[in-house]
């Protein structure tokens, strides 16, 4: 792959599975809400990459990535990012207000891709970031104060892991986003299991652990199966395919999603500055995704991204000699006849 076609734009089947995503993501925290009624938060998240787990890891080849690379992935996307958010769900904060919160890893992705993988974001993307941000500050102050400090904290910290594992991800350029997502998973239930017995205690796991109903198995079944194992299996394959700044911005449609269901289900009316909020969110997706053409069609061939190096991240691709056009005055060699 030359840098040209590293930068190009996402095509129509991309942006059309980044939306799919977004719904699936965006109805995913009333689903969790829903299962973290009177269960442990990280013994409910165990539970889920379990299911993650198996049975897929004897079905699903493993990526051809270091294990750091794919155990960095599992810490930064899957423990750290959910670990966080299902904790600050318990600690009260609203699921509406936290797939809002939660996006605000497009802007710490596009900051943190922009320092290591020296992929700047063109100028229609940062204007959508932009308005995706006075989103998210809308609805934010618009929320009042009701809100635990340290559940938002813990959301935010949530939305900080996620940005640190798309950038590996990016980085490690892999094609199988569902093998990434099942095998980075081996590092996520046992931490979580031994967290659960020291925060909730032994005997308060194991009343859990026996008491698992229709509901939490519900619940489960949707965050493994299709948020994470759809949901991350195409997203890590889109940025694996695509430039961060072209993904992630389509991650702020799941406020919008989970804001609405979360009325629609759990009597969470919006505000005004939470509709006024999600509109800005969208229309920054719009504006991310329509002006990029153009930019990135005028963008030389010698604006390659480089990868981090260190913990078996690979190098994105540069172009050769062969992939460069001939010099001024040069005539270009005729094609090798057919065999």
């Amino acid at each position: 792959m030359n840098a040209l076609a590293s930068m190009a734009p996402m095509n129509r089947r991309d942006k059309l599975l980044a939306a799919l995503v977004a719904c699936i993501w965006g109805f995913n925290f009333v689903v969790i809400d829903w299962g973290l009624r009177d269960f442990p938060p990280l013994l409910f998240l165990a539970l889920r990459f379990v299911l993650v787990l198996f049975p897929a890891i004897f079905l699903v080849p493993r990526p051809d990535l270091p294990w750091q690379t794919l155990l960095a992935v599992g810490t930064f996307t899957s423990l750290g990012q959910f670990g966080l958010l299902y904790v600050g769900l318990a600690a009260g904060m609203p699921p509406g207000l936290a797939g809002l919160v939660l996006q605000s890893q497009v802007v710490f992705t596009l900051i943190i891709a922009t320092a290591v993988l020296n992929e700047r974001p063109n100028r229609s993307q940062q204007l959508g970031v932009a308005l995706g941000v006075i989103g998210l500050l809308v609805v934010g102050m618009g929320r009042g104060g009701h809100i635990p400090l340290l559940a938002l904290l813990l959301t935010v910290g949530g939305a900080l892991s996620w940005a640190l594992g798309n950038v590996i991800t990016r980085a490690a350029g892999v094609r199988s986003g569902l093998g990434l997502v099942v095998w980075s998973a081996l590092v996520v239930p046992l931490p979580l299991l031994l967290l659960s017995g020291l925060v909730d205690g032994p005997a308060a796991t194991a009343r859990a652990l026996a008491s698992i109903d229709a509901r939490v198995l519900l619940s489960s079944l949707y965050t493994a199966v299709l948020a994470s194992l759809l949901g991350y299996g195409i997203f890590n394959s889109l940025l694996a395919r695509n430039p961060p700044a072209a993904v992630v911005p389509w991650a702020m449609l799941v406020p919008p999603v989970s804001m609405g269901s979360a009325w629609w289900l759990l009597g969470e009316v919006p505000n005004a500055p939470e509709l006024i909020g999600g509109a800005a969110l969208v229309l920054g997706v719009l504006v991310a995704q329509t002006g990029a053409v153009a930019v990135l069609r005028r963008r030389p061939h010698g604006e390659a991204g480089t990868a981090a190096s260190g913990a078996g991240l690979r190098p994105l691709a540069t172009p050769s000699a062969a992939d460069s056009p001939p010099a001024p005055g040069r005539r270009s060699p005729p094609p090798a006849p057919a065999r």
